[in-house]
């Protein structure tokens, strides 16, 4: 487990040379945020950090329901049976195995890895604009359709979860990196990521801290750079369907 920190931010990034699966400790004045949960044996070494920081955690928060975000969820509800579990409303769902869709959604299949064997359920189901401690909720729906990203109010942090990644070259969810392109095989709707996408950039974030990759600092260019890629990627793929 490598962990790097800015501020009162600190990634924890685990398999960080091959498959890097980040999550996020947020310092609080009553302790800390947990920001999703990482593989299934990355319990330890969560536990471990926060001892490090000196401080209990006392909430966990899950930006999407994918495997590689909540894996080791029921070790932590476990060994913190105390800290609550937030998840949006609609990926509570998926947290319990459910993908179906529902109306008014894109009727693409929900891709990536869900578990159908997590015991744990949230405790508190989050919407658009809710606040967990210095965090607000911001709804960016599209790697799943529940996805929620997280802007710390006091630095302007944002923690994306997958919305978008910065392994492999900063792009938006569904856009594929070939050094790392996990993100966007586990996309369900593109064109939903890249709307969820525009609205996290219009939050003018200080720092970008996505699912995977390292996290970046003053990243309204790259974000920029990003969503230009994606929309000419949808569009062209818009182009060529017409043509056929």
């Amino acid at each position: 487990m490598k962990i790097t920190s800015i501020g009162v931010l600190h990634q924890l990034s685990f398999l960080p040379g091959f498959f890097p699966v980040n999550c996020y400790l947020v310092e609080e004045e009553d302790g800390l945020t947990l920001v999703d949960a990482a593989l299934p044996y990355s319990a330890k070494g969560i536990l471990q950090a926060a001892a490090r920081l000196g401080k209990p955690i006392t909430r966990i928060v899950l930006t999407h329901a994918h495997d590689d975000h909540v894996g080791a969820l029921d070790s932590l509800k476990q060994a913190l049976p105390d800290a609550p579990v937030y998840i949006s409303a609609r990926d509570a769902r998926l947290l319990a195995g459910d993908v179906t869709l529902e109306a008014g959604e894109a009727q693409t299949p929900i891709r990536g890895g869900v578990s159908k064997k997590l015991k744990t359920r949230a405790d508190v189901l989050l919407h658009d604009g809710g606040r967990v401690g210095s965090l607000q909720a911001v709804a960016a729906p599209g790697h799943t359709p529940g996805s929620m990203a997280f802007l710390d109010t006091r630095n302007a942090a944002l923690i994306a979860g997958d919305a978008f990644q910065t392994r492999g070259g900063i792009a938006v969810a569904g856009q594929v990196r070939p050094l790392f392109p996990f993100p966007a095989w586990g996309t369900w709707d593109k064109a939903t990521a890249l709307a969820g996408a525009r609205k996290l950039a219009a939050l003018a974030p200080a720092v970008l801290a996505c699912g995977h990759g390292r996290m970046l600092e003053q990243p309204a260019a790259a974000i920029e750079r990003a969503i230009a890629e994606a929309e000419r990627s949808l569009s062209g793929a818009a182009a060529s369907a017409k043509r056929v």
